[in-house]
């Protein structure tokens, strides 16, 4: 039960967290005041933070869930899923408040560090499982982190004054597409991961609305590796995938 308390606390400091940095202020500004002070491109319409939402409920779920099943695991299971399962809220945690204070090399270091963890998680369990109750969570929250660390990059990059290695701002962005895409397809062709394709669709489309025809070679190439993804779908859909 300690263990279960310990993952539902840690989530919910995450939100509270989340919510105060978002819609109120820490430090002094929102989260997306001291994204918008740099004209980034890799990033959504506002619209889209509601699948942060979706993830809330769905890891909530999975809590839930797991407190059911707790029993019938072993205890080094349970260790394995409680130690992650903490370890990536403390680093989300130490993500937002390392932003608020403009620190972004350790938001950078975080955000790596968190797309790691989440990535053994997901490692964690069987490759078929993708049920609600199992990874499906946790591929909603890795697929999301993937995206938010390659916004962190390019932050970070812009920040700095990175020239681009002499390559337009539009056209590294396509590059992180591209880069997002290559991500989510070898989840989808390895563990027929429809969960985390479909965030990354969502973003992508968010990405299109958001840059719109002022740069509408971000948004064909966000709508055209969105359509990549979703034909990829129905193509890899009957792949069969080991244990």
């Amino acid at each position: 039960m300690s263990k279960i308390l310990l993952m539902t606390l840690s989530l919910c400091t995450v939100i509270i967290l989340n919510v105060i940095a978002s819609f109120f202020s820490l430090n002094g500004n929102t989260t997306g005041e001291i994204t918008n002070r740099l004209p980034m491109l890799f990033l959504p319409a506002d619209y889209v933070l509601v699948v942060c939402w979706l993830i809330y409920m769905a890891l909530f779920f999975w809590i839930f869930k797991f407190n059911k099943t707790f029993h019938e695991m072993s205890s080094a299971h349970q260790n394995r899923f409680t130690f992650l399962f903490v370890l990536s809220s403390l680093l989300h945690i130490a993500w937002i408040f390392l932003w608020h204070f403009e620190l972004f090399t350790g938001t950078l270091i975080a955000k790596i560090a968190l797309l790691i963890v989440l990535l053994i998680f997901y490692g964690s369990f069987p490759k078929r499982d993708n049920l609600l109750t199992g990874r499906a969570p946790i591929s909603l929250l890795t697929g999301w982190i993937f995206i938010t660390t390659i916004e962190n990059v390019s932050y970070f990059l812009m920040i700095h004054g990175w020239s681009g290695l002499g390559l337009s701002d539009p056209l590294w962005t396509v590059i992180f597409l591209t880069i997002s895409t290559a991500f989510a397809l070898h989840f989808m062709y390895h563990y027929k991961d429809y969960v985390m394709n479909l965030v990354f669709v969502w973003v992508f489309i968010g990405i299109a609305v958001r840059n719109g025809i002022e740069e509408l070679f971000i948004s064909a190439a966000a709508i055209f590796l969105s359509a990549v993804i979703i034909t990829c779908i129905f193509l890899f859909s009957g792949r069969r995938v080991e244990q």
